[in-house]
């Protein structure tokens, strides 16, 4: 049986079963679906699903970041960020569409970016007179 496909199309899914502890950076080409524990950054080129068993300390980065359960750290979404029913999250975020269901937690402020990229922003001041 082949998996549902994520919004971006990938079928591609590496899973952080419950009970799995992982101290460090987390990268991936594809999507991730995190039920255990991660202990600092995860960079995604792709999705990011945290289950409602999901424990995230660190920054996420991701195209769209769909929380369920806990994050302590800040999430820089390129698309959306949805924020599920029992969701907590403990930071700031970035996103082009924010989606907060009825019983979730936000402590932290949002920032909806049409722009919205993990690459910084090029310096647009104009040049001082000589």
């Amino acid at each position: 049986m082949k998996p549902k496909s994520f919004e971006n199309g990938n079928d591609e899914v590496t899973i952080i079963s419950s009970g799995v502890i992982i101290e460090g950076k987390l990268s991936s080409k594809g999507n991730v679906r995190v039920d255990g524990t991660v202990k600092g950054d995860v960079n995604v080129a792709g999705n990011v699903t945290i289950g409602e068993s999901g424990d995230i300390n660190g920054q996420v980065n991701a195209d769209i970041i769909t929380v369920g359960g806990k994050v302590v750290g800040k999430l820089n979404a390129k698309e959306k960020v949805v924020l599920e029913g029992k969701a907590v999250l403990k930071g700031d975020l970035v996103a082009k569409i924010l989606v907060v269901e009825a019983g979730a937690k936000f402590d932290g402020n949002s920032k909806m970016d049409e722009t919205s990229s993990f690459a910084p922003k090029p310096n647009v001041n104009p040049p001082l007179p000589k």
